[in-house]
């Protein structure tokens, strides 16, 4: 398929002033403010790097109103000068004059950090308004003057359109940092691809994400089998008429909005598509932290699943071999308690040794393979949870539309 966005490889960018908007929403200590992790950072690296004859301004957000962690964006510049060998300074604004002047000051090579965009009303304020609207934002009205470029690259928000995203595809030549190529690029390859069979795992407990994300991916043939676990298989398994049983219906219901109307849901996707979506025949409840094998046909149980079973994990693990494509989004089970990890780390493992192509994202899913050391065994380990989700399941991303936009605008200009 043609690309229909611009890259950083399409214009000189030396000398330039470069707006990037990044993700690195970060986990932080509310005690301390420190970053835990800087793996959000370090997935902007090389798009940073590779701007180094470049005047670099960083957009960014943190948090949201009303968290913990909704704080302000200097530990993240502290901490990405250490991973980049080299200053990044930090000014505490956006647009007002002391970022400006900042901004102004700047030489080729240097890279500044703004405060964090949600401290700014407007960028929620705006959210999901049109984009013509989101140009008359202060945000870009008083920084688009500043740069000459403005690169998107941050596809785990690719599902958001407030005005530090999409706002400045109207006024700039907009570009798709090398996260955002890479997330494309890799996805697209994967949905396109001929070689079958293409399979889907779906697990976690965002189940309502994965029903919406199955139906669209059988009805549009995208993959032949969908292979359920975690919460996923428990709602399926409820609709197929084996009641999980309270203790796993409860806590289902207090995690997905609209509980029955999904499992609704999933009787009709069983209806048209029963041999195609495989639900465990053994599970593993949790018998007072010790895992307790039981089989599907003897629910419902008395004690919560936190796991699938041995023979589950058996028959995933021949469809896992037999593939040539796969997707996997959120674990087979309650993986961070070791006693309950079984599933999640052999699906994992079989995905990482597939002789196939291979996607994994979701943020729990990515914490999985980092903590099994298996993301250089995959093939493309996804930086994009809801934005992941929305992607594949056919859904409009802001950012791609913003990208796409920007490509028709100014593709006659650069002609």
């Amino acid at each position: 398929m043609a690309r229909g966005f611009f890259t950083m490889d399409d214009f000189d960018l030396s000398g330039r002033t470069v707006l990037v908007r990044v993700d690195i929403n970060s986990p932080i200590d509310p005690g301390t403010g420190k970053l835990l992790n800087d793996a959000r950072l370090r997935e902007h690296l090389n798009t940073i790097r590779d701007l180094h004859a470049s005047r670099v301004v960083l957009l960014a957000h943190q948090s949201r109103p009303g968290k913990d962690d909704y704080t302000s964006l200097a530990p993240h510049a502290e901490r990405l000068s250490a991973l980049l060998g080299r200053p990044v300074k930090f000014v505490d604004g956006l647009y007002n004059r002391e970022a400006l002047d900042a901004i102004r000051s700047l030489s080729p090579g240097d890279v500044l950090l703004l405060e964090n965009v949600r401290f700014f009303a407007e960028e929620d304020a705006l959210a999901d308004a049109k984009f013509e609207k989101m140009v008359k934002s202060h945000i870009v009205r008083r920084l688009a003057p500043t740069a000459q470029y403005f690169v998107l690259d941050a596809f785990a928000a690719a599902h958001r359109a407030q005005p530090s995203l999409v706002g400045f595809c109207e006024v700039l030549p907009t570009l798709a940092g090398r996260v955002m190529e890479k997330e494309l690029t890799m996805l697209d390859r994967a949905i396109q691809s001929p070689d079958r069979p293409k399979i889907a795992i779906f697990g976690g407990i965002k189940a309502d994400d994965s029903i919406a994300v199955t139906r669209h991916m059988l009805e549009k043939d995208i993959v032949d089998k969908v292979l359920t676990s975690g919460g996923v298989a428990n709602m399926f398994l409820q609709a197929s008429g084996k009641d999980p049983g309270a203790p796993t219906t409860d806590f289902m219901r207090k995690e997905v909005e609209e509980y029955d109307s999904h499992v609704d849901a999933c009787k009709e996707l069983l209806g048209k598509f029963r041999d195609r979506i495989l639900l465990p025949t053994d599970l593993v409840v949790n018998d007072g932290g010790k895992r307790k094998a039981i089989r599907a046909s003897d629910l419902p149980s008395k004690l919560q699943v936190y796991d699938i079973g041995l023979d589950t994990i058996a028959h995933y693990i021949q469809e896992i071999r037999a593939a040539k494509t796969v997707f996997f989004n959120g674990p087979a089970g309650v993986f961070e308690i070791e006693e309950f990890s079984v599933g999640t780390r052999e699906l994992l493992r079989a995905v990482a040794e597939a002789d196939a192509f291979t996607v994994v994202g979701g943020g729990h899913t990515v914490a999985a393979v980092e903590q099994y050391g298996l993301q250089n065994s995959i093939d493309h380990v996804s930086t994009g949870g809801g934005a992941l989700i929305n992607f594949l399941a056919g859904k409009e991303l802001p950012l791609v539309t913003a990208l796409e936009r920007s490509y028709r605008k100014f593709s006659a200009k650069k002609a």
